[in-house]
């Protein structure tokens, strides 16, 4: 039997994860507060999908963006929130060996989709206050679409190009990820050779987006800001709040990101602190922050309600 042969015997088959704590009380009271709020996240963006497309009021490029934005959300919160809360109520906490890379791969496309995405709603802004008069010009349908369209495309290529370096390693001996779901950090370093090269290129390619990312962000951020200092009126009022709400997202999205990927292999509680908050809070906070602080969308939101509850009245 030849070298390669015997190295795919001892292939591992599954991973275990050790979850977020050792008492099982806990666990039962978190799969609980997981499943209430992974439910919660799938409504309240689905709502937003919902209403943004059923509106034609809201019609416009920042809501088709959002819109666009909640539905990512809602497959962000499910790659791994099912499988975390069916482990919670389990002894043996494991997952296979392709279910842990499908994890990865998810995580990481729909990570790179919502950064793109975040970038575009920015940029979107920046337009919409900077330059009022060429607003509807330069966001054309055609323009909303291509951004939606990079956004995925770049988030699948930032998934696609990592991804293979970590499956083609050799996993044959320890088998325990400490965490609550499958990521590259964690999962790389149980590889039975040296992965030093593998590590620099996670970093390189995540840390690279992210911070990228980030940059832009606050950049533009900036010049809006900057823009609405300049003019003090309603409508700048208007455009101050939502700012404000986009400002919140992009900190709540990246600060996580930029630690677990510029950061690896720290301190192991903090990291699955941030994995709960990047998977499970993040999703569902945008919804909040997005409709709390929005007038059109309470409104848009009370009609499709008000007609949903007409039409079961009639039938």
């Amino acid at each position: 039997m030849g070298p390669m042969e015997l190295l795919n015997q001892s292939q591992n088959s599954e991973f275990i994860l050790m979850g977020l704590t050792s008492f099982k009380d806990v666990e039962f009271l978190l799969s609980g507060l997981f499943s209430v709020t992974y439910v919660l996240t799938l409504l309240g963006n689905l709502l937003i999908v919902v209403t943004v497309f059923f509106t034609p009021n809201l019609n416009t490029p920042m809501y088709f963006l959002l819109g666009n934005l909640s539905f990512v959300d809602m497959n962000l919160a499910s790659f791994a929130t099912p499988k975390m809360i069916v482990n919670l109520a389990r002894n043996r906490k494991t997952i296979s060996f392709a279910g842990c890379f499908t994890q990865i791969f998810l995580l990481h496309f729909l990570g790179g989709v919502e950064m793109v995405l975040l970038v575009s709603m920015a940029y979107d802004r920046y337009v919409a206050i900077c330059k009022p008069l060429h607003y509807m010009t330069i966001m054309s349908k055609k323009v909303c679409v291509l951004l939606v369209v990079i956004s995925w495309f770049s988030g699948l290529l930032h998934s696609g190009l990592q991804l293979p370096f970590v499956v083609s390693l050799p996993f044959c001996g320890a088998n325990v990820v400490d965490s609550i779901f499958c990521d590259l950090p964690l999962v790389t370093k149980l590889a039975c050779t040296d992965t030093y090269f593998v590590q620099i290129v996670t970093v390189a390619n995540s840390g690279m987006i992210s911070i990228s990312c980030f940059i832009i962000l606050l950049v533009s951020y900036s010049l809006i800001l900057r823009t609405i200092g300049k003019h003090s009126s309603t409508g700048q009022s208007k455009a101050h709040s939502t700012l404000t709400a986009h400002i919140t997202v992009v900190i709540l999205f990246f600060g996580p990101c930029i630690f677990i990927y510029v950061w690896p292999f720290s301190n192991h509680s903090v990291h699955k602190f941030l994995a709960v908050f990047y998977t499970i809070v993040t999703p569902i906070l945008n919804p909040i922050i997005y409709t709390l602080r929005n007038n059109e969308m309470k409104t848009a939101m009370r009609k499709i309600w008000r007609s949903f509850v007409i039409s079961r009245e009639e039938t």
